[in-house]
């Protein structure tokens, strides 16, 4: 299992650095909750398929218990329903796909990244 090198998602400012990092390297941001066991297995089970090299996107986990805030603006930045848990993939500063619950699954975010999806 690869492990994945996640960037805290703690302020409302790195909404604005994510969008200027997604026009060079996708972003993707994790909505996690601590209180809900299924968002604890979405996490498992993105980590345990996990092959993407660091440089190739950048990981942000969000604790939307600690920053409600943060979590609320994403929602309204990226035009997404909240969902908990959560997992948004930003290129070119829009969010260009989203799942969640048990939808969460690295190999759906394969695509995006070998050419056959967004290029």
């Amino acid at each position: 299992m690869d492990t994945v090198n996640w960037l805290p998602m703690t302020a409302t400012s790195q909404i604005r650095e994510i969008v200027e990092h997604s026009k060079s390297t996708p972003c993707i941001i994790y909505k996690h909750s601590t209180r809900c066991s299924l968002s604890s297995l979405a996490r498992r089970r993105l980590e345990k398929g996990w092959q993407f090299d660091e440089r190739a996107v950048l990981p942000y986990f969000l604790d939307l218990i600690a920053y409600r805030d943060v979590s609320n603006l994403v929602a309204e930045h990226f035009g997404v329903a909240h969902q908990s848990p959560q997992l948004l993939l930003i290129r070119e500063g829009r969010c260009v796909y989203h799942a969640s619950h048990l939808d969460i699954d690295a190999r759906s975010l394969q695509p995006f990244f070998t050419g056959s999806g967004l290029a």
